[in-house]
């Protein structure tokens, strides 16, 4: 069976496409050697940051670790070829594509839309700036201002969670609910919708 190539890089299952969860730059994704990659915690560590940003260590999607773990390990880096190639062919694609949509807006993303998509979702998610700074590998907390300037919230709307036990807890917890408070012998917690 034949599996599907990317036209803009021929990497298998448009693997590249994945890391727009990271937040990674696009010269930080070109630069990542398989020994950055840990499939068994399912993490990946950037030794070689852009724009003298920190080095750091992100978790990955159960999906981005198959998509990478099924790429073929022939070479020292992840991603092979000329970066500049990969971003003209991309630009070639998008300008096609928007064409054929007759939607003009699509020519203005570019790779690093997703960082940006990824900064405001981790802050609108979170609130906290010091873990998206952390995230985007900054090192100076007024560069991840600029990321995060345009999110509006116009509402704040939570789940709401009650527990009575340990393990219910331990659930809540690991469903990305936060404590809030304890009243009659019940813990509550919330969540962002």
């Amino acid at each position: 069976m034949r599996i599907p190539l990317c036209p803009w890089c021929a990497c298998p299952k448009k693997a590249h496409v994945r890391f727009k969860e990271t937040g990674l730059r696009s010269g930080e994704v070109w630069r990542l050697k398989w020994t950055d990659t840990d499939f068994e915690s399912g993490t990946l560590t950037v030794n070689s940051p852009e724009k003298d940003g920190t080095p750091r260590v992100l978790k990955i999607s159960s999906t981005l670790t198959a998509m990478l773990n099924n790429l073929p390990k022939e070479k020292e880096r992840i991603f092979t070829g000329d970066l500049y190639v990969f971003r003209r062919t991309f630009r070639r694609y998008r300008k096609s594509i928007a064409q054929k949509l007759q939607n003009p807006r699509l020519n203005r993303i570019t790779f690093h839309t997703f960082r940006h998509w990824k900064a405001t979702m981790e802050y609108h998610r979170t609130k906290d700036l010091l873990y998206v700074k952390e995230i985007l590998g900054h090192r100076d907390i007024k560069t991840t201002l600029m990321y995060t300037q345009l999110v509006k919230f116009e509402r704040d709307d939570y789940h709401v969670k009650v527990s009575g036990r340990l393990k219910e807890d331990e659930e809540l917890l690991s469903a990305g609910f936060e404590y809030v408070t304890e009243r009659d012998g019940l813990k509550l917690y919330r969540r962002r919708k």
